[in-house]
């Protein structure tokens, strides 16, 4: 009987083990320069900032759809603020505090403004990039654009609102700002 539960306990736990080895393997391979990313155009990313940019809030509350906008913020505004497998990320306005910002707040995801959840509604904006055809264009942000959450970034576009009156940016550059 010891002997089946020691062959049992060993089996567990090459299991487990082959289990963890095959997750690793499928998460590199999904990173590999072989994925079905769509190139990002040079132009999308910008060396220099533009002129005229304004935080969240304010382009909130003022542009219409259609407008053309250049506007300010930080990626987050919640634990995971990229949408997958596109070039797309949530940002928030300049004025909100993220967790790393207040002294001694140990918040693993600073990014998600767990602390400032009820000005969030009003404060953060989604950035779409997309090809010359308008097309979301398919990746992971991170990598395409070197960012990351609570990077600052300053994004040119057009202002997108639906009829709850959230306010996308489809994007034609981005400049990092930090």
């Amino acid at each position: 009987m010891k002997t089946l539960i020691t062959s049992l306990a060993l089996f567990g736990m090459l299991a487990a083990f082959g289990c963890t080895q095959s997750e690793t393997t499928t998460e590199t391979s999904s990173s590999s320069p072989e994925s079905s990313e769509t190139p990002v155009d040079s132009t999308l990313v910008i060396s220099e900032e533009p002129e005229g940019a304004q935080d969240v809030i304010a382009i909130r509350e003022s542009a219409k759809d259609g407008d053309d906008v250049v506007i300010t913020g930080r990626i987050g505004g919640s634990s995971n603020p990229w949408i997958d497998g596109r070039l797309a990320f949530s940002i928030v306005d300049g004025s909100l505090k993220a967790c790393s910002d207040i002294p001694g707040d140990g918040c693993e995801t600073p990014w998600d403004y767990c602390c400032e959840t009820d000005k969030l509604p009003g404060a953060t904006a989604l950035v779409k990039i997309v090809d010359a055809d308008g097309k979301l264009l398919s990746g992971d942000p991170k990598n395409a654009l070197n960012v990351k959450e609570l990077s600052r970034v300053v994004v040119k576009g057009k202002a997108q609102r639906d009829d709850s009156g959230n306010l996308t940016v489809v994007a034609d550059s981005v400049y990092v700002k930090e």
